[in-house]
């Protein structure tokens, strides 16, 4: 049995699928985590205080004014002493009353006084999942940085079959046990990461815009974060969310303010990763009002926009790195070379429109990342967060030489 010396807080609530919980708690204990528990009354209708206790090998902790404990606050003792809490299986109650601040009970308090990550399995009916106010909660405790472990469809304990069975408890266990190995390479870092797309306005209801949705830069904020970093995500207009309590989010609209709020900070980044698709142009005026249709033309007089990359690659130190993306069309690997010299940065990831599966608007995508000294390194197609973590590593390797 591998020891991690890792804490898990396992937060048991009242649903059919706590019985799934025992698992997950045999799971860590094979693994050498320490595991202690916290559950709700209503979890202890499906699930003993002796049983649970004989497998963490630790006593339950259901009881918020438990007169047995006198030497410390438990929740407060429980939070300090977790490396990372897993609440599985969550109901709406125990989502609703933690996105909302509600501490009425053992489990529900000890959440609010643990600063530490946080995995959340909803488990419930897939007509009370889908409810509005329900996944409203759930965007709530994402915008906090939980970590959301969304569930599965399948057969319900009442008999129907749609989405709200709590994950299985060996992929809950895959999901932290991941999460809590993530080597910490940027660990003390600054990393500022540029998402998503901008808009240039033409006239207060129309602009020029692209298809880039942010999943990449997003994915990339995430992935440092886990790493390690304190990560500062400038971000065009997106529906995305950050999640990680490392991730700071400004959102921006135009090129400009894009511009405007990377040249304020990058003096103190130690990384910088520009993945944001930025607009080369935007129009020299904005209409003060709609433009209305009244002919079968529209002439627009456009401009170059401050390229954000070149600007920073003519000012980074050299104890910085600088991370460049490039999108072609033709030409790939000559315009992206070009493009990482002339921009002075130490590394170029070029995606490509002509793999299907990859770019804009995809779950996946497909790299080519490259080298100062030309050095090249090309991804599989798969899924944009392992990307992301691929480059991370790259960049962490690529540091550590550079600064050697």
């Amino acid at each position: 049995m591998a020891e991690t010396g890792k804490h898990i807080v396992l937060g048991i609530t009242g649903g059919i699928a706590a019985y799934k919980s025992l698992t997950l708690i045999r799971l860590f204990k094979s693994h050498g985590y320490e595991v202690r528990v916290t559950a709700t009354r209503h979890a202890l209708e499906f699930v003993t205080p002796l049983t649970i206790e004989t497998l963490s090998q630790n006593k339950l902790y259901s009881e918020l004014f438990d007169p047995t404990e006198h030497r410390d606050v438990q929740h407060i003792s429980m939070a300090d002493w977790a490396d990372c809490v897993v609440v599985a299986p969550a109901t709406a109650n125990i989502i609703g009353k933690y996105a909302h601040g509600i501490a009425d009970d053992a489990l529900s308090t000890l959440l609010l006084a643990a600063p530490k990550p946080i995995f959340i399995a909803p488990a419930m009916n897939d007509r009370m999942f889908a409810e509005p106010t329900v996944q409203h909660n759930i965007e709530l405790l994402r915008q906090k940085g939980c970590h959301i472990i969304d569930p599965q469809s399948g057969f319900l304990a009442c008999g129907t079959t749609g989405t709200g069975r709590m994950e299985e408890p060996e992929n809950i266990f895959t999901i932290v046990h991941q999460h809590l190995q993530t080597p910490q390479l940027l660990s003390g870092k600054k990393v500022m990461i540029t998402a998503g797309p901008t808009y240039e306005p033409i006239d207060p209801v129309r602009f020029i815009g692209n298809h880039s949705s942010g999943l990449m830069g997003f994915s990339l904020a995430e992935a440092a974060a886990e790493a390690g970093a304190d990560v500062t995500l400038v971000t065009g207009p997106t529906q995305l969310a950050t999640r990680h309590p490392r991730i700071t989010r400004v959102d921006v609209t135009t090129a400009q303010q894009m511009f405007d709020q990377c040249m304020a900070i990058a003096e103190q980044q130690d990384i910088m990763i520009m993945s944001a698709a930025v607009a080369d142009f935007t129009p020299e005026q904005t209409a003060p009002e709609k433009i209305k249709k009244t002919s079968d033309h529209l002439d627009l007089h456009l401009v170059k926009t401050k390229d954000i990359l070149a600007t920073i690659g003519q000012q980074k130190r050299p104890d910085q790195f600088l991370v460049g993306f490039a999108l072609e069309t033709e030409n790939e690997k000559a315009n992206a070379l070009k493009k990482l010299h002339t921009k002075n940065a130490d590394l170029i990831v070029l995606n490509s429109l002509r793999t299907e599966g990859a770019g804009f608007r995809t779950q996946t995508n497909k790299v080519l990342m490259i080298t100062r000294d030309e050095q090249t390194f090309e991804s599989e197609l798969k899924d944009k967060k392992e990307i992301a973590r691929d480059i991370i590593h790259l960049v962490f390797n690529l540091t550590q030489t550079q600064s050697h």
